[in-house]
């Protein structure tokens, strides 16, 4: 039976996915582009034709997954509510407990990214913007008055180090901590960084 003619954005969207798939299961390092080919049917002349390396496909592929859960962070912190709800809403999405489907990709994405410029480069400017989307929450609430924080960007990072700490620990060596207590100390860490109790969080 004859494969359907793709478009270009069409053709690349699957060959994005196909690597996602294969980066998730033989990591960065290992994953050929005959592997990405061979999920497809499709000859690695097609896979270099759309990407030119395996390391121009790999930090598209990274993008692409990234991007995808950046939309769904975005959606999250862009409910009407307030801030403090929205807050730890996407807290308690992006933890390693939650359902952000991109960790296992960035662990890969950042043991890679120490060799690979083209993707440190990617991996950076998309952590950047996870940071400066939380940072412009705590701003808007802070203003608004529901708590005091003197540096949004500052506790978006501290933030997001603990969570992907926590991310780390959880992928790496088969979650040794429970998700009860991953969840409460994502709950502590924004509490104290929002200046505010936790029955204030979860009121």
């Amino acid at each position: 039976m004859a494969r359907v003619r793709l478009s270009v954005a069409e053709r690349r969207e699957e060959l994005l996915c196909a690597a996602i798939e294969q980066i998730e299961v033989r990591g960065v390092s290992a994953v050929r582009i005959a592997d990405v080919a061979a999920v497809l049917g499709v000859s690695n002349a097609l896979v270099l034709y759309h990407f030119s390396t395996k390391e121009k496909l790999v930090a598209a592929a990274f993008a692409h997954a990234a991007e995808a859960d950046l939309a769904q962070l975005r959606k999250v912190l862009g409910r009407r509510t307030s801030a403090v709800r929205r807050l730890r809403a996407a807290v308690r999405w992006y933890a390693p407990t939650g359902q952000a489907k991109g960790w296992r990709l960035w662990i890969e994405g950042w043991a890679a990214s120490l060799r690979d410029p083209a993707l440190r480069n990617v991996a950076g400017d998309l952590d950047q913007q996870w940071k400066a989307e939380l940072a412009e929450v705590i701003e808007e609430g802070a203003a608004a008055g529901e708590f005091h924080c003197d540096d949004p960007m500052s506790a978006a990072w501290r933030l997001t180090a603990l969570l992907d700490g926590l991310a780390v620990q959880t992928m790496s060596y088969a979650g040794p901590l429970s998700r009860a207590t991953m969840l409460a100390w994502t709950d502590e860490a924004l509490a104290r960084e929002l200046g505010i109790d936790h029955e204030a969080l979860t009121a």
